[in-house]
């Protein structure tokens, strides 16, 4: 490998001989390893031995990362900005333009790609690169680091065309090993997407761009001998081309070992016969599909722009449930225009009903450049000027309806998608055909009881909080919800009977019969589901 990236955590290395190019991220997590960095990296040709790339998340204290590059003697920085990190970028790059004026900063990425006159701190930056910047950033470096030869400066401004994705080179030996053992690796065997959904940014992605096959597989296969066993597919449209899905999954099902666990993003409504009988062969856990279905209202589905047969997406999605072991990962966004809080409600209980792993619920969210803001006036969206830009009221959906179902969201995922309260979600819900007010009323509840709490439940007390509901506010006899709660909470890495359940539960049941342990490395939250839903 000509060059691994700096990813460790440990106490920085005072560096010796200068980095013309310093690539810095600045990720959500630490576990995330920046994808767009490493093609950035692979695609300098003859400057790659001249680069670094140096990561952080965003816990980091801005004075550490700027020390940090510092060290690094940097000519040129260049940095991606994301709806996540813009406000650590921007004061990073504050900053470092106080302290060290001469080094060149060039920004990328979605949040300066677009509707730049209103960003007024790219005033602060050198160079923009708008779109797609993995041969852009090359002829960038070229043009800086040879600047001496040229009377003429490169532009301020610069619009990347999409580039042939055969051109590129792959970035997947620049992950290191630190990031094969212990983070988030990405791959994708294409970009764009063929919808053009309003409030995403893939609507300006178009036509979909499949990397050459084979070169994509050895990529996979080199990353396999490394000892890969995570693999997050970024594709938008894993299953848009039949053959390659077809061929990839060949490719793992060959491969298939303990541990294995492979992430993809799929359209819900194309699920063909040859698709579907390889995936079978899966074993449990080790596949999971994230799906977008954003709305179920038709109406809401037209405003958008969005296209999707819902029948054959039902259809899709229990097949995938009753014969398959796909973890499912299904999202809902609330604050689309045209959807109010029954018509959410509605959609919510009908997904459910389809029984996925898990509902997420997200927030309808302002991002830069996408047609949705041409919704802003016919709709009267509002959002929140700050990040991530979340809807705050909308002409069908209030200010205090959007606030409820957020902390709905919240509450959801700390107990219907964690897979910590199986059964207790069962009795909680009661069979209701309306679990969505059902939920919406504990909801509010735990909201109440405990203040508005802003920081994490711990999961003890989350437990304590639902059976006081359950055995108050429900009048659920306690000894049901004590056993129902102790077959959910009782694991093999629980040994503990939390203070609600101990006058209720006496005798320990041998917990190894109760939750054995799977064959598989699978996310924690995806073994939970395993070990507690058929």
């Amino acid at each position: 490998m000509e060059h691994e990236s700096d990813t460790t955590r440990s106490e920085p290395m005072i560096h010796a001989h200068r980095t013309d190019i310093l690539l810095i991220g600045i990720n959500a997590k630490y576990i995330h390893a920046s994808f767009g960095l490493r093609y950035l990296l692979a695609n300098l040709g003859s400057y790659r031995s001249r680069a670094s790339i140096l990561e952080f998340d965003l816990n980091t204290r801005i004075p550490e990362m700027v020390e940090r590059a510092l060290q690094h003697h940097p000519f040129v920085i260049g940095i991606g900005v994301y709806i996540w990190n813009v406000n650590q970028v921007r004061s990073f790059v504050y900053h470092m333009k106080q302290i060290s004026p001469e080094t060149r900063i060039v920004l990328g990425g979605p949040e300066v790609s677009f509707e730049q006159a209103t960003i007024t701190w790219l005033a602060e930056a050198d160079h923009v690169i708008s779109g797609e910047a993995d041969l852009a950033f090359h002829d960038l470096c070229a043009a800086l680091l040879n600047s001496h030869d040229s009377k003429r400066q490169p532009e301020k401004w610069i619009q990347a065309p999409p580039p042939d994705v055969n051109q590129l080179t792959l970035p997947y030996p620049y992950y290191n090993e630190l990031d094969i053992r212990h983070r988030i690796v990405y791959v994708e065997a294409s970009r764009g997407c063929p919808f053009t959904c309003e409030f995403c940014l893939s609507a300006l992605e178009i036509p979909v761009r499949a990397f050459p096959l084979e070169p994509f597989l050895e990529s996979l296969q080199e990353l396999y001998d490394r000892g890969l066993r995570h693999f997050k597919f970024v594709d938008r449209t894993f299953n848009l081309n039949i053959a390659t899905g077809m061929a990839i999954l060949k490719f793992f099902e060959m491969r298939y070992e303990p541990g294995l666990f492979l992430h993809f993003e799929m359209i819900p409504d194309r699920l063909p016969d040859p698709l579907r009988e390889i995936i079978a062969t899966f074993p449990s856990g080790c596949i999971q599909f994230e799906i977008g279905i954003q709305s179920l209202n038709k109406e809401v589905s037209k405003n958008i722009h969005r296209r999707q047969n819902q029948r054959k997406l039902e259809e899709n999605i229990q097949y995938l449930r009753k014969h398959t072991g796909v973890h499912l990962h299904v999202d809902l966004i609330a604050g689309l225009p045209g959807e109010d809080m029954r018509s959410f409600a509605r959609g919510f209980n009908q997904l459910l009903r389809l029984d996925p792993h898990e509902i997420q619920l997200g927030i309808l969210k302002r991002l830069k450049g996408t047609p949705m803001t041409q919704r802003e006036t016919s709709f009267s969206m509002i959002y929140d000027e700050e990040p991530p830009y979340e809807i705050l009221q909308t002409s069908h959906m209030n200010f205090l309806q959007i606030q409820r179902i957020k902390r709905f969201a919240r509450y959801w995922d700390l107990i219907g998608n964690s897979g910590n309260f199986t059964q207790t979600l069962k009795l909680l819900l009661g069979g209701s055909k309306d679990a969505f007010s059902t939920f919406m009323h504990l909801s509010d509840w735990i909201y109440q009881t405990t203040e508005g709490q802003r920081h994490g439940i711990a999961l003890t007390r989350l437990l304590d909080l639902i059976f006081t509901y359950c055995t108050g506010t429900l009048r659920m006899e306690a000894d049901i919800v004590a056993t129902t709660a102790w077959k959910d909470y009782h694991t093999p890495n629980r040994n503990d009977i939390p203070k609600c359940l101990r006058p209720y539960i006496r005798d320990l049941p041998n917990r190894n019969k109760l939750h054995p342990n799977p064959a598989s490395s699978a996310q924690k939250r995806q073994v939970q589901h395993q070990q507690t839903r058929s």
